[in-house]
């Protein structure tokens, strides 16, 4: 099997894999007579420019858990999963303004090296631990394999060389070259996967039209077909409870509301989720920390926000298409003659791929998908080598180790990291339907805890190394308890209830530790600025209580359970957590001696980014209101 691939589409794809490879290397050779250091290694010497951010963060995003995973959930689910890229846009929005000034500013490397400045080292090590066991048997593995299903459906390339191939690829230029090369190298790569993704949403589409050369009316048809079904939610953002079903990856079927449970999408966990990814997972924030400067970093997040929009449209409705393609019988045309078929979801895209993506396209877009992967695997390498090496090995080994040594240990982890990731990928994820699930599912383990201490930590002058301490300690049991004392519940909902224990834990610690000192005075105009918001927050919390108990609950004999409506308890945390920390903020005469001190105009920003802002709100509530 070889997807009808051509030469020119094997020379297009090895025109592109010279040209990746090539220039990670070259960038790799630091300025003659000047020996690299850590900074040059890990945060690329702190010289990335806003577009190289933007595009560094969506190469670093988009992998094969989209162009595969997604895609496959877009053909099981709908276009409801696009959720998760369109709260991420707005989360980029809140990461820029609020959380990235206060870490740019701080000279911040890695999130355990904040969690240690701020806390303490236990906080640090706990989390440096989370993080790496993410990144290796989570994100590393998940990705990988996708690429390695994509690789095999496409050119019948056996999975586990296709594991290696993909790893040793992203690995040859990352581990030598360090964040430069896997930054600029994303600008390369963010052409070919949005370039490819749309090329062959375009291609699938028109075959939907009949191959009119006309991509618009096969999106017409396929927003119709889906829509002559009552029961059909695939073109649904807001999906409701016992509706409809879909394969299970057993043999069995399931309510695709256990994976997007209605309302929690945008009032619920979704929230922790990408707070959690966006802003404390180092191979994300690590883009934005290698700015040249603040200015620079916040365009950046915009731009990528611009970018997630766009996603969907690469990623998800290829996946629908797919599916009208095989459940209306009018447009058997489509498929017939075609080679293969889709006995999994995440089995979508590639199909399509393999079908429908004309010669010479056909590479391009092949391309495409591989350096979503490889772009992915590259960042979380060098965020595996980040953490272990200034966290672990510097903070608890060798706390005299030279800069030489340092990037030499960033190279070695980085390589165990890789063949970890190649032994673990198959045992861990080939039973899987929608791995992209298994990725949000498994990782929402921790962000709940990593939300609430880090939060707490940048925003909170009275939180306390013991309530962060022993917040951390819980934050893995309590989601594992959750999930087996409540198997049934969605995951979704099931992260914002350990969210809820964590803050009212973290709270109860903090607001009993006495180990503080006296508060750092503030001007009266700050204090009521903080205690106006304050109380605003407080006003939000109560609304959404109510809402809750009235919509969420089944005590006023209207409730709203088969939307999702509970999730509004979470909101209501949140928001009476923030009312807390402002309040606090203005009016308590304590701290924590490490406390972070800030004046309120970091928080400032230009009208560029204010108009960037408010044209992807626009944007995102224009098209939720559309596919409701």
């Amino acid at each position: 099997m070889n997807a009808g691939f051509t030469t020119i589409d094997y020379v297009i794809f090895i025109v592109y894999a010279i040209i990746i490879v090539t220039l990670g290397l070259l960038l790799a050779r630091g300025k003659k007579g000047k020996e690299e250091d850590s900074k040059d290694y890990f945060l690329a010497g702190g010289t990335l420019s806003w577009w190289a951010i933007g595009a560094s963060l969506i190469a670093a995003n988009i992998s094969a858990e989209h162009f595969i995973g997604m895609s496959g959930s877009g053909f099981a689910i709908g276009l409801g999963i696009a959720a998760y890229e369109w709260i991420a846009a707005i989360t980029l929005i809140l990461v820029a303004k609020y959380l990235l000034p206060l870490m740019i500013t701080k000279n911040i490397y890695t999130m355990p090296q904040f969690a240690k400045e701020r806390y303490g080292s236990g906080v640090s090590f706990f989390f440096s631990f989370f993080w790496l066991l993410v990144y290796v048997f989570v994100n590393l593995t998940s990705v990988a394999w996708l690429g390695a299903i994509a690789i095999y459906q496409i050119l019948g390339v056996p999975m586990m060389y296709g594991v290696v191939g993909l790893l040793v690829f992203a690995g040859v230029y990352s581990i030598y070259g360090g964040l430069k090369s896997v930054a600029w190298t994303d600008v390369i790569q963010v052409v070919f996967l949005v370039g490819g993704g749309l090329i062959t949403a375009f291609f699938a589409l028109d075959a939907v039209a009949g191959g009119s050369g006309s991509a618009w009316e096969g999106f017409k048809i396929v927003l119709s077909k889906v829509r002559e079904v009552p029961t059909d939610m695939h073109f649904n953002m807001i999906l409701q409870q016992g509706v409809t079903s879909i394969p299970d990856g057993s043999g069995g079927m399931k309510d695709p509301f256990a994976d997007l449970p209605g309302l929690a999408v945008i009032f619920g966990a979704m929230w922790l989720t990408n707070i959690g990814y966006w802003g404390f997972n180092q191979y994300i924030i690590q883009k934005g920390l290698a700015a040249k400067n603040l200015k620079e970093a916040k365009r950046g997040l915009i731009f990528a926000g611009y970018l997630k929009i766009l996603i969907p449209i690469i990623v998800i409705l290829p996946g629908i298409t797919a599916y009208v393609m095989f459940n209306h019988p009018d447009l058997r045309h489509s498929i017939e003659g075609l080679s293969g078929t889709i006995t999994k979801a995440d089995e979508a895209y590639p199909w399509l791929l393999r079908n429908f993506a004309p010669v010479g396209i056909r590479g391009l877009a092949f391309a495409a998908l591989v350096a979503a992967v490889v772009s992915s695997l590259a960042s979380m390498l060098n965020s595996t080598s980040t953490i272990f090496t200034l966290d672990i090995y510097k903070d608890q080994i060798n706390k005299n180790a030279s800069e030489k040594k340092l990037v030499f240990v960033g190279r070695m982890s980085a390589l165990v990291a890789l063949i970890i990731a190649i032994i673990a990928a198959k045992p861990l994820l080939s039973g899987l339907d929608q791995a992209f699930q298994y990725i949000q599912e498994y990782t929402g383990f921790i962000y709940p805890g990593v939300v609430v201490v880090f939060g707490m930590g940048l925003l909170w002058k009275r939180a306390t190394n013991r309530a962060a301490l022993w917040t951390t300690i819980i934050t893995l049991p309590a989601g594992i308890i959750m999930k087996f004392a409540l198997p049934d519940l969605p995951f979704i909902i099931r992260m914002g209830y350990v969210c809820m224990i964590l803050i009212t834990f973290a709270v109860v610690l903090t607001l009993t530790d006495k180990n503080q000192v006296k508060a750092a005075p503030i001007s009266a105009r700050n204090k009521k600025n903080l205690v106006n918001a304050s109380r605003i927050l407080l006003t939000l919390a109560i609304i959404t209580f109510i809402s809750g108990m009235i919509w969420g609950t089944s005590l006023f004999g209207v409730g709203r359970l088969d939307i999702g409506f509970q999730s509004i308890f979470m909101m209501t945390f949140i928001l009476g957590f923030l009312s807390l920390i402002l309040f606090t903020n203005a009016n308590s005469g304590q701290q924590d001696e490490k406390a972070y001190e800030y004046q309120p105009e970091l928080f400032k920003t230009d009208k560029g980014f204010l108009l960037g802002a408010i044209g992807i709100v626009i944007i995102i509530v224009t098209l939720y209101a559309y596919f409701w």
